[in-house]
């Protein structure tokens, strides 16, 4: 039965065509889908006619039948696809290789092209090596055309070549945040077949935090840059078809509690409940009184609770939004017409939806937090937040103090003999202090996450703006730093007045970018950087963003806290972690008396008043006029005219080998025979641990790579700046500091041990001796095995390492995927077993037997040094039909090549 049908929708004096519900509501009661599901069904049924939806697909979504749990896949194809540089460079580095190779094979380059829009936003590159001054913006933004001139180069190429793809030049902002501010349309129109259609707008972006867009009421989530570049080339997002989890929400947040404050609870309780791979709607009374802004605050973090999205209605809030953003007045009515026409609209009399499971917060509740010291899930409730962060660095330094007592002695040194006197004392621009564990030497206000959010950013002008005239400054050892998701950001703070008290606590206008929140924080100060490690302190930072794992913000910190811009001025203010700022003063007044944060913390009617005041539709159509109209620098890059890429001598930018020896049709799948581990890890293993990232080492095996090229330390940028060069990107795979690999115990970063050598190398050298001997290597894991930000290169990288199958106990879902995408294995054991329940030391061979069309498990065998084998199933996680054509064929880029060419 087909149930493709259309309907007409009129608004003012123009008529749009949209797929008609009629016909499947007379089977189903759409009532009771949750409003994501809606749209998944909207998708499905107009694109019924492609060879990837039949009616089945349909019956089941429109049915919602909570009690079915049969891993039945639908494909998803989004309106558009969102790209961020870091991400997105791998991406248009990939589309022109495939050009190459279509042209080699005999096809016309010129059809690699976006099928869908896309656009991307340059947002990751900026680093915060100048802070606290007046011309720190100007130097940065120098820096960064600098350092990444090639890069662009290669994006603006991409932009003149390719159909679909618009790029925002570099200091506009961060990609969610332009996103959810200009970007997002609601309702999306296209014109089709002589028809001016219109649909929910959808998306899928190159980074995690895609999901923000969800607090507008738009379906849209993070995956791989491999999976990504298929949607732009037409393939559908195959999944499983989702569970979803209501997530209610009653009362109101107390006054004092931020936004903030509301999410990491949030991001607490679903992380505890177990929400990954599933999708969380936000409903109930509470939701009215939380803005676009409150709402994608908490939409941003879906992957720190571990959700494919987290998604809000489209209601009357939305269209206040796009209102205040300066959205033209006969769109945000084709919006609102559109909505209530398919039944996506929300006000007080909708029904509620019914959900696989329901959870609740009173917002009452919530109260002021922090996240840390490693997780963005490990809420504090702020008044307990130094006593926990004494105990955590008290649990450390035993670890720690014993680990190197036993490493001196094994190397034969005398314990009488250690002095135990560390040098702490700093002489920074003239003050002279004594540096202390728990010293806060980063306070950033930075991300996507709360930058969008001007209640929070005008909450954290007023305390400075208190602060300050009650004479207090930042202690002289914090780097602070603001870099905004928007230029609307500094704009409205300016006309607030609030822009020279933040710039008098160091809190400059640093860039529009990430910053921080990706480990762009740049160096510390070298005095202290020295101090740090020269007395071996473990010192924190405090940032607006999402993210605080390992080894991510910076190598010298060790203890990392999410916090609401508000509190990170308050930290900055205070210097130290172990100040307790509910109970003890952040600093002395001019008139010598304690100032303590309920002496600086405004008023719910101060920020909104500030916000009625100064934040207007004409700011952000001023600010949004010229988006995509860069400097003066960029306007002058020089780029090629060529539709294939001419690919020049560069560091940044290197032709991938990925289909270098592809030919027109696939090899045939074998068994992945007598395989060599090159890393085995525990738990919880981030993309930031797999996954290049942050500083490029001078003694790394990238860091010896760029040497040998003439490049010199001081040029080398981040690893997130060179993703378009697999040659670096490979190097830095599993280099992460953090990084603890079983196989080279006592160690941190890229160290394994090669085998049946025995000999301690990088990872990276002990890949390249099993490719020259013709060894597949393999990875074992624990539980959430890939857990973290959507990166391409966690897969990638691997890849080009000769891993040929992972085995963990379970995956995160985007890494899952890329590892299919880049014809990767993923095996999970079965339940109850792991490496260790198995005794897998990991110095064994291992042969895992070939793979099947809709086979669900396998048998590994493991060959021990004295050829004893034993056998084991574990199950294999190519969870739908797409996946294992993608497979198959190598990787989902040989398949959209190969489709390509047989059109």
């Amino acid at each position: 039965m087909k149930y493709r049908q259309t309907t007409e929708i009129k608004v003012a004096d123009k008529a749009y065509t949209a797929v008609s519900f009629e016909k499947i509501s007379e089977k189903y009661d759409l009532d009771r889908l949750p409003f994501c599901i809606k749209i998944l069904l909207e998708n499905l049924i107009r694109h019924e006619d492609e060879d990837f939806v039949t009616s089945e697909d349909i019956e089941l979504v429109a049915k919602w039948d909570t009690q079915d749990d049969s891993q039945h896949e639908v494909a998803f194809v989004p309106a558009r696809v969102i790209l961020q540089d870091f991400t997105g460079v791998p991406a248009i580095v990939d589309l022109a290789a495939m050009r190459d190779a279509v042209s080699r094979l005999g096809g016309q380059a010129e059809t690699i092209n976006p099928l869908n829009p896309v656009e991307l936003v340059i947002d990751h590159s900026v680093m915060v090596d100048y802070f606290a001054s007046e011309d720190a913006f100007k130097k940065n933004t120098d820096i960064e055309i600098e350092r990444n001139q090639e890069r662009y180069q290669f994006l603006k190429w991409g932009q003149s070549s390719f159909d679909n793809f618009k790029v925002v030049p570099p200091g506009r902002g961060i990609v969610h945040q332009v996103n959810l501010e200009y970007l997002a349309r609601c309702a999306f129109t296209l014109e089709k077949d002589g028809k001016q259609w219109v649909y929910p707008d959808t998306l899928v972006g190159t980074d995690s935090h895609t999901t923000m867009i969800n607090g507008l009421g738009v379906l849209g989530w993070g995956v791989g840059g491999i999976e990504a570049e298929a949607a732009m080339l037409g393939q559908p997002v195959t999944m499983v078809r989702p569970s979803v989890v209501g997530f209610k929400l009653d009362g109101k947040l107390n006054p004092g509690v931020t936004a903030t404050d509301m999410v990491l609870t949030i991001t607490e309780q679903l992380r505890a409940h177990g929400v990954v791979g599933k999708f969380v709607e936000f409903y109930g009374p509470g939701i009215k009184h939380l803005t676009t802004a409150d709402r994608a605050t908490i939409a941003n973090m879906a992957p720190e609770y571990g959700a494919t999205c987290g998604i809000f209605p489209v209601d009357s809030v939305a269209l206040d939004y796009l209102r205040l953003t300066g959205r033209d007045e006969s769109h945000i009515a084709l919006v609102e017409t559109y909505a209530k026409a398919a039944g996506l609209w929300h006000d007080d009399h909708s029904k509620d939806a019914v959900y696989h499971e329901t959870l609740t917060l009173d917002l009452s509740e919530v109260v002021p937090s922090l996240a840390g010291p490693k997780r963005p899930q490990d809420r504090i409730a702020l008044d307990e937040a130094a006593q926990a962060f004494t105990s955590w660095y008290q649990s450390q330094i035993d670890v720690k103090v014993l680990e190197e007592e036993a490493k001196f002695v094994a190397e034969g040194g005398d314990m009488a003999e250690v002095d135990e006197e560390q040098d702490s004392y700093v002489d920074f621009n003239g003050e002279k202090f004594n540096l202390d564990d728990g010293a806060i030497v980063i306070a950033a206000i930075t991300s996507c996450t709360n930058t969008s959010n001007p209640s929070v950013l005008m909450g954290a002008g007023l305390v400075a703006k208190k602060a300050v005239e009650l004479g207090l400054t930042r202690k002289p050892w914090v780097k602070t730093s603001l870099a905004p998701g928007s230029q609307v950001v500094t704009q409205y703070l300016e006309n607030a007045g609030l822009m020279e008290p933040l710039e008098k606590l160091g809190f400059n206008l640093v860039g529009y970018g990430c910053t921080t929140c990706i480990g762009n924080s740049g160096p510390l100060p070298e005095t202290i950087s020295r101090a740090i490690r020269k007395a071996k302190l473990t010192v924190t930072s405090v940032l607006s963003g999402n993210r605080n794992f390992e080894g991510r913000i910076h190598p010298d910190v060790a203890a990392n806290y999410l916090a609401s811009p508000p509190l990170v001025v308050a930290y900055a203010l205070a210097g130290n972690m172990r100040v307790d700022i509910t109970r003890e003063p952040l600093g002395t007044s001019k008139e010598g008396k304690p100032v303590y944060l309920r002496d600086l913390w405004p008023t719910e009617e101060e920020i909104q008043s500030l916000i009625n005041s100064h934040v207007s539709a004409d700011l952000f159509k001023e600010k949004y006029a010229d988006v995509f109209k860069g400097n003066d620098i960029w306007n002058n890059l020089k780029v090629s005219k060529t539709s294939v890429y001419d690919w020049p001598d560069s560091t940044y930018i290197k032709q991938p080998p990925f289909f270098a020896n592809m030919e027109q049709k696939p090899a045939a799948l074998t068994q992945i025979e007598g395989a060599r581990c090159l890393v085995k890890v525990g738990d919880s293993i981030t993309t930031d641990h797999i996954s290049p990232a942050g500083a490029i080492a001078p003694d790394s095996p990238a860091g010896e790579y760029l040497q040998e090229q003439g490049v010199t330390p001081k040029d080398f940028n981040s690893y997130g700046s060179r993703r378009g060069n697999h040659e670096v990107m490979m190097r830095g795979t599993f280099a992460n500091v953090r990084l603890k690999n079983q196989l080279a115990p006592g160690t941190t970063g890229s160290a394994t041990t090669h085998f049946p050598s025995g000999d301690q190398m990088s990872i990276f050298h002990a890949a390249m001796r099993y490719q020259d001997d013709k060894v597949p290597a393999i990875v074992i894991g624990g539980k959430e095995y890939g857990t973290g930000s959507s990166r391409d290169w966690a897969a990638k990288g691997p890849s080009l390492l000769g891993v040929k199958a992972v085995l963990a106990e379970s995956y995160e879902r985007i890494h899952r995927s890329n590892l299919i995408g880049m014809g990767i294995l993923p095996l999970q054991f079965k339940p109850n077993e792991s490496a260790q329940s198995l005794s897998l030391r990991g110095d064994e061979m291992f042969t895992i037997e070939g793979v099947t069309k809709g086979q669900k498990e396998v048998t590994v065998t493991v060959t021990n040094d004295a050829g004893e084998n034993r056998t084991f199933k574990m199950d294999v996680r190519i969870d739908t039909a797409n996946e294992f054509t993608y497979f198959e064929h190598g990787g989902i880029l040989h398949y959209v090549i190969r489709d390509y060419l047989n059109k």
